[in-house]
């Protein structure tokens, strides 16, 4: 029975249609691709928009992000922890095997939290949208494109939604790029509410000065 309702919750959820670009006004709009620059995607919000409204602006992690991802690490703390702790006698195999399951899942923690937890960050003092722990300059080259661009350099941004489905379940993904003024399109963030990420897409946008391509 439970199979059988999650069939149908997943008929109900279809893939987009095709979009029309021309709605923009803007031949840029129609020569870049509309199909996802960045694959995948979570099924919940991973991150919500933050400013200062004059100088900075920021996509942080979520709440929920970060629940999520401690809850992996403390399983893969606790469960080795209790097991030894319960008084009974263990080998040194077993001990070796909860201790290797406990560090899977605490890896697995905190790997997430590492990429969720990444700054994503729009800095008009200092002229660059960047993603990653490492702030940049003038002097830094641009072969980390995919994760830098001055401001100067972004022409618009582009929301779009990705299906995916996978035997267990389907659901949207939001995607929110830069579009830059010689096409190239940046991955900002990629989450699973759509609601949340449009209103954030058109507080940056504002914050920017620059046109929402909203094709959701």
């Amino acid at each position: 029975m439970i199979e059988k309702l999650k069939k149908f919750a997943t008929s109900l959820v279809t893939p987009p249609e095709p979009f029309d670009p021309s709605r923009f006004n803007d031949s840029m709009a129609q020569s870049i691709s509309w199909t996802p620059a960045r694959s995948g995607g979570s099924n919940f919000k991973t991150h919500k928009y933050h400013s200062d409204g004059f100088n900075r602006a920021e996509f942080q992690m979520s709440i929920g992000a970060r629940l999520f991802t401690m809850i992996f690490m403390i399983v893969g703390v606790g469960i080795p922890v209790l097991f030894l702790s319960s008084g009974e006698f263990v080998g040194t195999q077993e001990v070796l095997m909860i201790s290797g399951f406990g560090m899977i899942f605490f890896g697995v923690g905190a790997a997430m939290y590492y990429f969720y937890g990444r700054p994503v960050i729009f800095d008009k003092m200092k002229g660059f949208y960047w993603k990653g722990w490492k702030k940049p300059d003038h002097s830094t080259p641009r072969t980390a494109a995919k994760n830098l661009a001055p401001l100067s350099e972004i022409h618009a941004l582009q929301l779009i939604k990705e299906y995916i489905r996978s035997d267990k379940s389907s659901y949207y993904s939001y995607e929110l790029n830069l579009v830059l003024r010689d096409g190239t399109r940046i991955n900002v963030v990629d989450h699973g509410n759509g609601n949340v990420l449009r209103q954030d897409a058109q507080q940056l946008a504002s914050f920017l000065g620059k046109p929402l391509w909203d094709a959701t």
